[in-house]
């Protein structure tokens, strides 16, 4: 559910991001996860992200949140309502916006500060452009 709301969000977001945010064309996944870490986070959370990478290829990354907005004013999730993950939404939003820039990824969230973990991480795998997926199938 978050998850797909968050995905649309980030389909519409992507447009106002590269208009207001006048960055030039990231040549790297790792140009890519401190640009969203560093500056779409500030612009849109107000806050900033750590990113690690965690892959020998390059491709995968993980930001980490000290402080994440979504979360100030929940104290702790109702037993009933334990699986629920509010944060999701910025993995769809992430992904979202990712696809709108011909970036497929897996945006999955890794820990939650609600579930009692230290911080917020959300990890960011790239599979590949997506126009190599169009150049495949001709």
């Amino acid at each position: 559910c978050f998850l797909l709301r968050g995905y649309g969000i980030g389909v519409r977001l992507i447009d106002d991001f590269l208009a207001r945010s006048a960055v030039k064309k990231c040549r790297s996944y790792s140009e890519t996860a401190d640009m969203i870490a560093q500056v779409a986070f500030k612009m849109y959370l107000g806050v900033t992200a750590s990113v690690s990478c965690s892959s020998a290829a390059g491709n995968e990354f993980s930001l980490i949140l000290d402080k994440n907005p979504l979360v100030d004013f929940v104290e702790e999730l109702p037993a009933e309502r334990a699986s629920l993950c509010y944060c999701n939404l910025l993995c769809g939003v992430i992904r979202g916006a990712l696809e709108m820039v011909h970036l497929a990824a897996e945006v999955t969230f890794l820990q939650d500060r609600l579930k009692g973990d230290a911080v917020t991480e959300i990890g960011i795998t790239f599979l590949r452009k997506a126009e190599d997926r169009k150049h495949k199938r001709n």
